[in-house]
């Protein structure tokens, strides 16, 4: 019945996670390592597991092995009530190659995700723009990445993007004015045609004429120059109303991604601490004398929020380098070049060659 009892509650301790057996081969690299922390082990853990696989190594490379995981053997050896010392020396002892097998946690990362994450995901949110004098104050700690400089640019793309709404505005005033102005053009036009058609005198009736007709092509050539000038407004208002939300977005993503990592890093730290002190009193802590399955919960939702940061990080450095590529192209290209060009060849091309001296 006690045997019953003990199975019931080792099961309790896995938190529903499940465990499965298998067997990696990796190679090791030139400084005769292959990328991992190893934790637990005598004489208080029953088991050793890996604690964190380090990016650009062959273990992270190969790709099986995880945060988490259980270290069964090392090149057919069992590593049974070793500790993570004799461990690591046995894995250095391998030439070329090491044998791993392994019992493989399968965590499911919502389970990490408890109340107590939440609550640092709040705090490292409210740090995140505070002073240090403030945060100290407050006996708030502050976090290695608080004031992200890419979190900062938040602030740059909402300076960026009141000056484009602004540009795209006051650029459709224009235009809608401009269209008025030719809408007078055109019927100054009709008005001398008409004039011209009725007026008895040839030399008078040829003068308001050419008055009609030149006003009228002024209309005709100011349409032309709109239509020509529509797509660029177009093409920024797509940089305004796309581009620049698109990467808010993924630029909060990334925020929250952060906040999530450096949560599960605090909550890592302080499930040291105490293990230390319990060590350090010589008493025994149950979840480490029962295969520590909470902490190895942790460990492998850190490794997959750190991956997310990580992933996140790189899609915003991505495209806060085209939307800075984009806005040089808008400015110099599209506003410089194409929008003043429109107007100057109406007004210089198509305004003065109607008969108007430009030196007089």
């Amino acid at each position: 019945m006690l045997d019953m009892e003990d199975d019931y509650f080792l099961e309790e301790d896995k938190l529903g996670m499940t465990v499965t057996s298998g067997v990696v081969n990796i190679k090791k690299d030139q400084s005769n390592l292959i990328g991992i922390s190893i934790g637990g082990g005598a004489p208080l853990c029953p088991c050793l597991y890996i604690v964190q696989v380090f990016d650009n190594t062959p273990a992270s490379r190969e790709g099986t092995l995880q945060s988490g995981d259980e270290l069964v053997g090392v090149n057919g050896q069992s590593v049974k009530g070793k500790t993570k010392v004799e461990v690591a020396k046995m894995i250095q002892s391998c030439k070329d190659e090491v044998n791993i097998k392994y019992n493989k946690l399968h965590a499911d990362p919502v389970q990490g995700k408890s109340l107590d994450i939440v609550l640092k995901k709040v705090k490292h949110r409210l740090v995140e723009n505070m002073s240090t004098s403030t945060a100290d104050a407050l006996g708030l700690s502050r976090a290695i990445l608080c004031n992200d400089t890419l979190v900062k640019k938040l602030h740059e793309l909402d300076v960026t993007e009141a000056m484009y709404r602004g540009l795209v505005d006051h650029s459709k005033r224009v235009m809608k004015a401009f269209y008025g102005l030719l809408q007078v053009y055109k019927a100054f036009g009709d008005a001398f045609a008409g004039i011209g058609v009725r007026e008895p005198q040839p030399r008078a009736s040829e003068a308001f004429r050419s008055f009609g007709d030149y006003h009228r092509l002024m209309e005709k050539n100011g349409i032309q120059t709109l239509k020509s000038i529509k797509p660029i407004l177009s093409d920024l208002g797509t940089y305004l109303h796309k581009a620049i939300p698109d990467t808010k977005l993924t630029i909060r993503k990334y925020a929250d991604a952060k906040f999530e990592y450096l949560s599960y890093c605090l909550k890592v730290k302080e499930m040291d601490d105490e293990e230390y002190s319990y060590a350090a009193l010589q008493e025994p802590l149950y979840r480490v004398e029962t295969g520590n399955y909470e902490y190895r919960l942790i460990l492998r939702c850190r490794q997959e929020a750190r991956a997310k940061f990580a992933r996140l990080r790189s899609d915003v450095l991505v495209k806060l380098e085209l939307l800075d590529s984009k806005h040089v192209e808008d400015v110099v290209r599209q506003l410089h070049r194409q929008f003043h060009e429109s107007w100057r060849f109406y007004h210089f091309d198509k305004f003065w060659p109607l008969g108007f001296d430009q030196k007089k």
